[in-house]
């Protein structure tokens, strides 16, 4: 069951997003990414919710202060995500946020490390497709 506050944050982030208030939208994500009780929120929890601002749609080329403080604030739980658990696709939405913060070697370190995971468990899973995709784009 997801914690009612952390739902309570997104529906939030969410509603500001739909009415056009985009850079409230990811002051807040920054502030809930940031925030002390972000932590204690089940891994999935976490996830769901950073995959929510960094995954989303139509983010542009080059983002806005707005859009990379955010992105900032997601590198902290995420890199305790991959310390913890390695997943690959941790390493894909650290990678993403290092790569919309202006860190493009980290970011390949990141969806290399991520891809490298992923290709000795499934070479053909469609994770391991979209990591080598942002490998070579990086």
């Amino acid at each position: 069951m997801p914690n009612e506050t952390l739902v309570a944050a997104v529906k939030n982030i969410v509603a500001l997003a739909k009415v056009g208030k985009n850079d409230e939208s990811y002051a807040a994500y920054a502030d809930l990414f940031s925030g002390a009780a972000f932590t204690t929120y089940s891994p999935p929890d976490q996830r769901q919710a950073l995959k929510l601002m960094i995954l989303a749609k139509g983010i542009p080329s080059f983002p806005g202060p707005a859009i990379v403080e955010a992105h900032r604030a997601a590198m902290e739980p995420l890199r305790a995500l991959v310390t913890d658990h390695g997943e690959p696709a941790d390493y894909e939405l650290l990678g993403l946020c290092q790569s919309r913060t202006g860190d493009d070697a980290s970011a390949m370190s990141s969806f290399q490390k991520g891809l490298d995971i992923e290709r000795a468990r499934d070479p053909q899973s469609p994770l391991c497709g979209t990591l080598m995709k942002r490998v070579a784009s990086v």
